[in-house]
C-alpha cells in the first residue's frame, strides 16, 4: 500500500489534528434507541410506491465537511455518500495526521453513492451486494461519527423512499435500520458517519450509510443496487477477491479499529475553496 505525500495538502493538517483523536472503548450501548419489539424477519421485498418516505433537504451550495469512505480496490477506488462530496472544490482521503491524498469524485446522478479515486489505495472490503436481505438482520457501521473514530450497529426494519429536496433533488429507495448500539460515550448525532460501509455479519459491504433520524433512532443506508449502479457508472472495478472478517456485537469495535488502522475505512474531507 503506497500513497504519495502531497505537500500542497498541508491545509488539511489543522483540520485533521482537530478531528483525529484516540478511539474510546466500545460496547453495545445500553441507552441506544431499541429496535421495535416485534420485527418481521422475513425476506425484504422489492421497492414499492407505498414504501414510507423520509425527506432530506440539501443546501443549494456545498459546505466544508467531513465524512467516511471505504476502499473497494487497492488500486485506489473508494465509495462514500454522495452528499459528503457533491459540490466540493477539493476532496481528500485522510491517510494520517496532517496527511491526505487528493481524490477525484464521480457521482451517479441517480443515487446517493459516490466513487472516489486516488493515486494509491488500501486493502479493499469485500462486497456482498447480491446477498438477499431479511428484516431483523444486523448491520455494522464503522467510520468517523462527529469526526472521531466510532461505530454503530443496527437492525433492518425495511425499505423507505429517500426524497431529496434542493440540490440533486430526486427520490430513491433506501433501507431503514433501527440503531441498537454505538461507541460507548458517543452521544448525540452520528454526523460524519455518512459514507461508512454497512457491513453484514461476514464483514461484507451491503450498503452505504447515508443519513440518520436521531429522534426516531434510525439509520438510513442505500439499497445494494445503488452501490452497484455507482460502480458501473464510474467504469471502475471493485476487487473481485477481498477478505472480510466476521463481525458480532462483541467484536465490532475491535473490527472497526482494525479497518480504520488499515485504511480500509478512512475519513474523507470536503473543501469548497
Amino acid at each position: 500500500m503506497h500513497f504519495p505525500r502531497l505537500p500542497d495538502w498541508a491545509v488539511y493538517a489543522a483540520v485533521v489534528a482537530a478531528l483525529l483523536v484516540a478511539a474510546v472503548g466500545r460496547q453495545e450501548r445500553a441507552d441506544a434507541p431499541p429496535a421495535p419489539p416485534e420485527l418481521d424477519e422475513g425476506p425484504l421485498g422489492p421497492a414499492s410506491p407505498f414504501d414510507p418516505g423520509v425527506v432530506v433537504d440539501v443546501p443549494g451550495k456545498a459546505s466544508p465537511g467531513v465524512g467516511t469512505a471505504f476502499s473497494v480496490s487497492d488500486s485506489g477506488v473508494w465509495i462514500t455518500a454522495r452528499h459528503v462530496v457533491d459540490g466540493c472544490a477539493r476532496t481528500a482521503i485522510v491517510i494520517g495526521e496532517g496527511q491526505g491524498v487528493a481524490a477525484q469524485v464521480q457521482i451517479d446522478p441517480r443515487g446517493e453513492a459516490a466513487i472516489l479515486t486516488t493515486d494509491g489505495g488500501a486493502p479493499p472490503l469485500p462486497l456482498g451486494l447480491s446477498a438477499g436481505l431479511r428484516r431483523g438482520e444486523r448491520a455494522f457501521h464503522p467510520g468517523y461519527p462527529q469526526g472521531r473514530p466510532g461505530e454503530a450497529t443496527s437492525r433492518l426494519l425495511g425499505r423507505e423512499t429517500l426524497m431529496v429536496r434542493g440540490r440533486g433533488a430526486r427520490a430513491e429507495p433506501v433501507l431503514a435500520w433501527a440503531e441498537t448500539g454505538r461507541t460507548d460515550g458517543l452521544e448525540g448525532t452520528l454526523g460524519g458517519l455518512s459514507g461508512a460501509p454497512a457491513l453484514d455479519s461476514a464483514g461484507r459491504v451491503i450498503a452505504v450509510t447515508v443519513a440518520e433520524s436521531p429522534r426516531r433512532g434510525r439509520i438510513y443506508t442505500t439499497v445494494p443496487e445503488t452501490v452497484s449502479d455507482a460502480i458501473a457508472y464510474s467504469h471502475k472495478r471493485a476487487a473481485p477477491f477481498a477478505a472480510g472478517q466476521p463481525v458480532t456485537t462483541d467484536n465490532y469495535g475491535r473490527v472497526a479499529d482494525g479497518l480504520r488502522r488499515d485504511l480500509r475505512v478512512a475519513q474523507v474531507i470536503c473543501l469548497t475553496t
